[in-house]
């Protein structure tokens, strides 16, 4: 979800490193605006934070559900894109 969102956002000659500004800007520069639905930039927030679990957090308790969720909106938002990624 983050290269999706960080080649969306090179369209617009924009580049950034952390994930932090990625998802930022995605909404800025997307959602806010209706360009892709709001719920594709939450997923990547929700995303992150299931990542930050995952990497900082000593048991970070991510369920089999909570994994499945989590492709299934990476899936969703990525093939938006693919469709999309003329007219966006």
């Amino acid at each position: 979800m983050f290269y999706g969102a960080s080649a969306l956002l090179e369209g617009e000659g924009l580049s950034f490193s952390k994930h932090s500004e990625v998802i930022s800007a995605l909404g800025e520069r997307f959602a806010t605006n209706n360009r892709i639905p709001k719920d594709y930039h939450r997923y990547l927030i929700d995303a992150q934070a299931q990542r930050n679990r995952g990497d900082y957090n000593i048991d970070p308790n991510i369920s089999e559900s909570d994994t499945e969720l989590l492709i299934s909106r990476a899936e969703i938002f990525l093939n938006f894109i693919i469709k999309n990624i003329d007219s966006i």
